[in-house]
């Protein structure tokens, strides 16, 4: 029997491309990659400017390079990932000519009105005057244009800076020819256009300038993910000495030490200490863990309180931080996969209007109409056809509802939150910090008979403020008056603590250690105590005088306005579901309180973006709400991502939609805005696309000269700024029937 040949030897590259300006460039690298050899997969982030390349280890490096040339963009491996930002240089050269193009744009909008229409004040050499305004714009701040345009030519290709160019060319060509050949004497000034010229290249400068900036963060939350892992480790040394090394020296196997209020850096199994080790990080949870000799513990998570001595299970990019750094990648580079409908048309729209005014020029010179009325028309349809109206469509509006969103506390990063917004039924919100406050507090109080409440708490603060426990915390800050003084202060690690105040020695702790010390339980006392433990809160036993004299319970608690938050979701047809790494009984406890029936509880983070895809797998389209690292993954997978204002930078960065008010109302809120601006957007576009459907036949047939065609193409704009600024005047559906127009325009 013949052996099965073997697999060939395959490597991933990352390369880092530049010079793309749309999803169509990423379209024609990720097509050019995949032809580099067989078997070569190729996958292109134009919102992080990189593509991912799976080959044949045959196939080099160089050659990928050259592939990505030959298209007329450039390339390099991507050495590290601390690199700057996809898109921060390109947004800051788009800044410097945005600037200039708006120096130079005003005064010359001022003067070729007031020339045109009033030829009495016109002055000697005044068409110079106009050119020295227009040619920094023109030449300078459209240069980004015109070179895409001319890498484009070299290979053969056109996109919309083809016509972007052609325009502003166009523009400028036909206003000197008409304000230095033509007879002045008749009024041909009125055919001066070169603020048309200024204005398309200001406008779309404005709308790549957002994009850039907006690109140059999507790939951060992957840098901060990993900046969340510790730098250095104290190592322990088989001699016993301690000495502190750079994390990513760091072996499996090796031992060392955590001290209070450092980071773990790698998985390990504790060898021997007790600390209560907070991993909200990583789980959400906002009860610190109680870790002793035994114990498991993740890389990036923080010791609060004593010495752990642990041994390195997992390092480097086997850590589960690590794991999430690559979760975020990949789910990022999925979501590129979303197109613009102008991206999508753009191969079929612009070669039919190069096509047009060529047929345009070439039809009038054969039938013997006069050269400069054929000119005119060809112009006429390329400055007709001239994207600025499709241009505008999308940032225009996406301008307007970022203004009136932060006027709501509602930031929008980018496209992605308004293409997924309408197609949107499924809401996941993580519990900790979203739905809760992340924040310890007394819940509740059961005093036994004899004892009153406030003397109950007053005890249980005066022996708590000793403490740094931050379960401690929250019973030293639900008492608001003076605590006395504790003597003999004794804490228990992982049990509590004990002192005497007032003459009296007071426990305050857990069931065992009340128990260690003698002191019994009444069965009523034990019966609210497994009451409280079944809806996931923390129970706080506290006796004096070997007597046991009430509990108190201790837990996260629920945003005031999410249960209001909750049924504005559900008044939008949307279905919420509540995701948590935090225990089972605890979500329930949660969930029932803000009215939402779907739980998914213990789940870490990298299970949370499969939940995400679960669902989305299932038919569902989803988007997540969430504020920690942990939820990271699982916010760049979604459909769309909201993160909590008050979240981590990770989360931020990665989602798409970020929520800048506490009131958790600003959900709902924010999905009816990215609704109405994404039908904005396609109301602009189909403007857009069908005025130049209209008028392009009519300019090819010499019924608009280039004035009307500038003025019309002008106006088209206009008519799409006007439309997007109505989102300024934005106003959240109130609850009933408002909601339900929402619900029925989406």
């Amino acid at each position: 029997m013949l052996d099965a040949p073997e697999a060939p030897v395959r490597h991933t590259v990352e390369l880092s491309i530049r010079g793309m300006t749309c999803t169509a460039c990423a379209a024609r690298v990720e097509k050019k990659l995949s032809r580099v050899g067989p078997d070569v997969l190729a996958s292109v982030n134009f919102a992080t400017e990189q593509a991912t390349v799976t080959a044949p280890e045959a196939v080099p490096v160089r050659a990928m390079i050259a592939a990505v040339e030959d298209a007329g963009y450039a390339a390099d491996p991507i050495a590290s990932a601390s690199a700057p930002p996809p898109g921060h240089d390109q947004a800051a050269y788009l800044r410097r000519r945005l600037i200039v193009a708006l120096v130079f744009f005003v005064p010359l909008c001022d003067l070729s009105i007031t020339m045109s229409l009033f030829p009495g004040y016109r002055f000697a050499g005044w068409q110079w005057v106009m050119v020295a305004l227009t040619a920094p714009v023109a030449l300078w701040a459209a240069w980004p244009f015109h070179r895409a345009a001319l890498a484009n030519a070299r290979h053969g290709a056109c996109s919309m800076d083809t016509l972007v160019s052609l325009g502003v060319i166009a523009s400028c060509g036909w206003s000197a020819y008409a304000m230095f050949r033509l007879d002045r004497g008749q009024g041909t000034a009125g055919g001066i256009y070169l603020e048309v010229a200024a204005a398309v290249t200001t406008f779309l400068l404005a709308g790549r300038f957002y994009e850039a900036r907006a690109r140059g963060t999507a790939a951060g939350a992957m840098r901060k993910l990993a900046a969340a892992a510790a730098k250095d480790v104290c190592v322990l040394g088989a001699d016993g000495r301690e000495r502190r090394v750079p994390a990513a020296r760091l072996r499996r196997g090796d031992v060392f030490v955590v001290r209070p209020g450092e980071k773990i850096a790698a998985d390990g199994e504790v060898l021997s200490g007790e600390s209560a080790v907070d991993r909200s990080m990583m789980t959400g949870e906002p009860v610190p863990a109680e870790t002793a000799a035994g114990d498991a513990v993740t890389g990036g998570t923080i010791a609060l309180t004593g010495r752990l001595v642990v041994r390195a299970v997992r390092v480097g990019e086997h850590t589960q931080l690590a794991q999430l750094v690559a979760l975020v990648g990949r789910a990022q580079a999925d979501k590129a996969a979303v197109q613009r409908l102008a991206d999508r048309v753009c191969g079929v729209f612009v070669p039919l209007v190069l096509a047009a005014a060529a047929l345009t020029l070439t039809g009038w010179l054969l039938a013997g109409g006069p050269a400069g009325r054929a000119v005119a028309a060809a112009l006429a349809v390329l400055i007709i056809a001239c994207p600025c109206a499709l241009g505008l469509a999308t940032p225009a509006a996406l301008v307007a509802a970022c203004g009136r969103g932060a006027e709501l506390g509602i930031f929008i990063k980018g496209h992605q939150a308004l293409e997924s917004s309408g197609l949107i039924d499924t809401v996941v919100l993580d519990k900790t910090g979203t739905v809760t406050t992340g924040q310890m507090a007394v819940t509740a109080l059961a005093a036994a008979p004899g004892t009153e409440p406030a003397e109950l708490l007053r005890h249980a603060a005066a022996v708590e403020r000793a403490s740094e426990h931050p379960v401690a915390a929250a019973v030293t800050a639900a008492w608001d008056g003076a605590a006395p003084a504790v003597d003999g202060f004794r804490a228990r690690p992982g049990l509590g603590a004990r002192g005497v105040v007032d003459g009296r020695e007071v426990v305050v702790g857990s069931e065992r250690l009340l128990r260690d010390l003698g002191i019994e339980i009444p069965p009523g006392l034990a019966a609210q105590w497994a009451q409280w433990e079944r809806a996931g809160q923390t129970a706080v036993l506290v006796g004096w005088d070997g007597r046991l004299r009430g509990a108190l319970a201790v837990g996260d608690t629920v945003q005031p306005s999410a249960a209001a938050a909750v049924a504005g979701l559900r008044r939008l047809g949307l279905r919420p579901v509540l995701l948590t790494g935090d225990r089972e009984a605890t979500a329930r406890a949660v969930a029932a309180v803000v009215g939402i029936e779907e739980v998914m509880a213990g789940i870490l983070p990298a299970g949370k973006a499969a939940a995400i895809r679960d669902l989305q797998a299932r038919g569902h389209r989803v988007a997540m709400v969430g504020d920690g690292v942990n939820d990271a993954p699982a916010l760049a997978a979604a459909d769309l991502g909201m993160a909590v204002g008050a979240g981590t930078d990770v989360a931020i960065t990665a989602a798409d939609l970020i929520l800048l008010r506490e009131d958790l109302r600003v959900v709902p809120e924010a999905l009816q805005l990215a609704r109405a601006a994404r039908a904005t957007i396609r109301r602009n576009l189909a403007w857009a696309f069908g005025y130049n459907v209209a008028a392009v036949p009519l300019a090819a047939l010499g019924f608009l000269n280039p004035l009307v065609a500038a003025a019309t193409m002008t106006l088209s704009s206009v008519l799409v700024v006007a439309s997007s600024l109505r989102l300024r005047r934005f106003r959240p559906a109130s609850p009933g029937r408002g909601l339900e127009r929402v619900r029925s325009r989406a």
